[in-house]
């Protein structure tokens, strides 16, 4: 077994039969971590992105927080109800691309598939570097190393999912529980304090925020209030995963699917708003310079790395019980950590399908050592960790590049959605299923209002702001799709046989000409010439590139002497080449009787060891490269066996890097209605 094989199998583990398939089917209890951690670990980041913009103002505007956190609530339970109509209805993973294209057209699903490709990838990037951001809080050596760090945990995310999605899940439960649990715990333990009287005061709750737009009032003012609520609105991130994860659900795939979206919805949304209120009542403070914010502490001097809001929070309803201090602030960074795992989850998931309809290369649909969509997940990673190290993992960076694609996504899926539910419309005709549609309906246009409603306040109010990075790639993955799929129809187009087509006795070639490449004479040769010669061809004839005139001459005297019965031709090749001499003279036969074929047969070393692959076979490799691309020329390699690959002989085959596998065809369906 090769190093690279074992280091494999200790990271990814034993790969897994298609037959186990159904065992990494997730029950809603886990289910619920592995596709929900991004939308309830945003309550670690999306209030401290509404103080930043607020405080744009100046601390003066910190009191329109609670109206922005309602709106932000309102437009989480929007969408979760609208989405529960979806994953009912559309269980086979494709998703909002999948409503999309069935409803609106292909082109429109192109622009969802995009939009969520592109989230899902900065999904990756601002969970992970806000996570290390949280551990710098913590453990001050990270604050200059946080690209490293960020790499390196992206790299473990990957080995895990790798992993299959089961085990995953698994060992993602726990601390995505733990994380709830304490930051109920801080929410109930705030509660319970500021009712009894005690005076909670955050450690920034003295300091004074200056922004550049201190004293706006009038549009100024309505539209720096927008920008903050579409700051917020990250919250938001993340329903989208689970519609693109039903096929990881047990039966009932759909019904399961919109239990754990409730669930998600009440869940991120208590725990969003909680936060936002403990830090309005405590007066937790956050700035960021980049974008036009500065914290001064009671001496006026500038704070460059406040503690984030929550880990304020925590501080303060903590301040008596300093161990559940640090567990929240430690939950807190590791549920951010781990919240790249729904991308990770939603993005191969969707590559999948993507594939699977000719818009993504077919290898994305194929299925890993551990049933996990194993290339999705390494490019995901590989795209993530490049956004990390672009923009030196700076969470308030990379936000503003957040959610313009999920809100497209939103939009046109609702739009989608409602269209499904008219087209049923039209032909059910039980009242009772005809009211449910007609409620289901209705949810999905008020989503789709809303949601369009907040993608145009995305646009607008952050556009300029690193907004119009993710329009311009969802553009060029748009492009690229496009391009892929007029690939894959041209093949096709290219490769069908008519039904009605026979075969034409006209078109059979006429006689096969057959070549033997040599160098020298020597067993190799023999071997490809007793093979040629088995093949019963038209024509025979062995040749050789005659770069020396002494070694030429020297080959065709040895050749007559051992008496071999193939005629042999010597190409001239005066400037020492023996590619281009090969290929004029193949060339050269086809021009002289065009219904010919032409078979080579090349002479190949099969060795045991990489580094013999340095020092054989090169002239050969170069040769196929160049006779493939020439119509009505066969290419036959011809193996001799070295000594070295006896080796090899024997040995047990691993599923190892490269396989070759076929999608493993597995049944979606569902016992539901579409209701």
């Amino acid at each position: 077994m090769k190093v690279a094989d074992v280091v494999k199998r200790l990271l990814v583990g034993r790969a897994l039969r298609s037959a186990k398939a159904h065992e990494q089917l997730l029950p809603k209890r886990i289910a619920l971590p592995v596709f929900a951690s991004d939308a309830l670990s945003s309550v670690a980041y999306a209030p401290q992105e509404i103080l930043i913009t607020l405080g744009v103002a100046g601390i003066a505007a910190y009191h329109f927080t609670p109206w922005i956190a309602l709106a932000v609530v309102v437009i989480l339970l929007t969408v979760v109800a609208s989405y529960r109509q979806n994953v009912r209805a559309y269980t086979s993973g494709g998703g909002d691309f999948e409503v999309a294209t069935v409803n609106l057209g292909a082109n429109y699903g192109l622009v969802v598939a995009s939009a969520l490709m592109v989230d899902y990838v900065l999904t990756v990037a601002v969970s992970i570097s806000s996570g290390v951001e949280n551990l710098a809080a913590a453990l001050p050596f990270l604050v200059d190393r946080k690209v490293a760090a960020a790499l390196i945990i992206i790299a473990v995310l990957m080995v895990m999912n790798l992993r299959g999605i089961r085990e995953s899940g698994l060992a993602f439960a726990i601390p995505t529980y733990t994380f709830m649990a304490s930051v109920f715990g801080l929410m109930i333990w705030g509660g319970v304090r500021l009712a009894v009287g005690d005076d909670l005061r955050a450690p920034t709750a003295g300091y004074t925020v200056t922004g550049e737009g201190t004293g706006l009032t009038g549009f100024a003012l309505a539209f720096l209030l927008l920008r903050a609520f579409s700051s917020g609105c990250a919250a938001l991130t993340g329903v989208e995963a689970i519609s693109n994860g039903v096929p990881a659900f047990r039966k009932p795939k759909g019904k399961n699917a919109a239990a754990t979206l409730l669930m998600l919805g009440l869940l991120a949304s208590t725990m969003f708003a909680g936060i936002v209120a403990l830090a309005y009542v405590t007066g937790a403070k956050f700035a960021d310079k980049s974008q036009g914010t500065q914290l001064l502490d009671q001496a006026g001097r500038p704070v460059e790395h406040p503690p984030p809001v929550i880990a304020q929070v925590a501080q303060t309803v903590f301040s008596d019980f300093t161990p559940a201090f640090y567990l929240v602030t430690a939950m807190t960074a590791l549920i951010l950590l781990l919240a790249a795992n729904t991308a990770f989850n939603g993005f191969p998931v969707l590559g999948s399908v993507l594939a699977q309809n000719r818009y993504l290369p077919r290898q994305l649909h194929t299925r890993g050592d551990r049933l996990a969509f194993s290339n999705g997940i390494v490019i995901l990673a590989t795209m993530a960790g490049l956004l990390v190290y672009a923009f030196q993992a700076d969470t308030t960076r990379l936000v503003q590049l957040y959610i313009v694609g999920v809100f497209v996504s939103f939009t046109l899926s609702e739009t989608g959605m409602v269209r499904h539910w008219n087209r049923l419309l039209t032909t059910e005709t039980d009242a009772r299923k005809r009211a449910t549609m007609k409620r289901a309906r209705v949810i999905n246009a008020f989503g789709g209002a809303v949601t369009g409603l907040v993608l145009i306040v995305v646009l607008v109010t952050k556009f300029t702001h690193g907004a119009w990075i993710a329009c311009a790639a969802m553009a060029v993955l748009f492009t690229m799709m496009r391009g892929i799929r007029r690939h894959y129809d041209k093949v096709a187009a290219e490769l069908t046989v008519p039904e009605d087509s026979q075969v034409d006795e006209s078109m059979l070639p006429a006689r096969n000409h057959a070549i033997v490449l040599l160098s020298k004479i020597h067993k190799p040769t023999l071997r490809a010439l007793s093979y040629a010669r088995a093949t019963r061809p038209s024509k025979l004839e062995a040749i050789t590139v005659g770069v020396d005139l002494a070694e030429a001459r020297q080959l065709q005297r040895e050749w007559e002497e051992r008496g071999i019965p193939v005629p042999l031709k010597v190409l001239d090749s005066p400037y020492r080449e023996i590619t281009r001499p090969v290929l004029e003279y193949v060339k050269s036969l086809r021009r002289r009787s065009p219904r010919d074929v032409v078979t080579v047969f090349i002479p190949e070393y099969v060795v045991g060891h990489w580094w013999e692959h340095l020092l054989h076979n090169q002239s050969a490799l170069r040769l196929k490269g160049r006779l493939l691309f020439q119509p009505g020329v066969m290419v036959t390699s011809v193996p001799w066996q070295l000594a070295s690959s006896d080796r090899l002989k024997g040995r047990k085959e691993w599923f190892a890097a490269g396989s070759v596998r076929r999608p493993y065809a597995e049944s979606n369906k569902d016992d539901h209605v579409a209701t």
